[in-house]
């Protein structure tokens, strides 16, 4: 792992300030970054103050065999990382990602919808080649 992965890149996209995050595995791009949007980071702060999560805990992103697609998206808090996880962060809030997920996460957005097609987070991931109708679950 590199220096790149604890710098956080800001950039704009329609107006809207999101997070792209270098992976900080030598050999990636920044079309390899992880994104998070600024509504996202919003949402997993508000979360985290409802339900008394303390500040230093950081957000999970992963993935897992099952779902209707083959793989699943996983989403919570620890307390730290673990000892394979790169370490990452997006306007102040640590991201772990095992190495095992982050090869299917790469170049992956995500974030938050409250529209009328329902509420919560969403993956964007240009590594699904088929997804599942519930957004939760794809294949690679």
């Amino acid at each position: 792992m590199n220096d790149t992965a604890h710098d956080t890149t800001t950039m704009m996209m329609m107006g809207v300030e999101d997070v792209s995050i270098p992976t900080g595995i030598t050999g990636t791009d920044a079309g390899d970054n992880i994104t998070v949007t600024a509504k996202a980071i919003k949402q997993v702060k508000t979360v985290k103050a409802e339900n008394n999560i303390p500040e230093s805990y950081g957000l999970r992103l992963g993935v897992k065999g099952g779902g209707c697609s083959g793989m699943s998206y996983t989403l919570g808090f620890d307390p730290e990382a673990r000892e394979h996880d790169l370490v990452l962060e997006a306007d102040g809030v640590p991201v772990f990602i095992d190495t095992k997920s982050m090869f299917y996460l790469m170049g992956m957005t995500l974030d938050f919808s409250d529209g009328l097609m329902g509420k919560g987070f969403v993956f964007n991931n240009p590594n699904a080649t088929k997804t599942c109708g519930c957004g939760s679950s794809f294949s690679a």
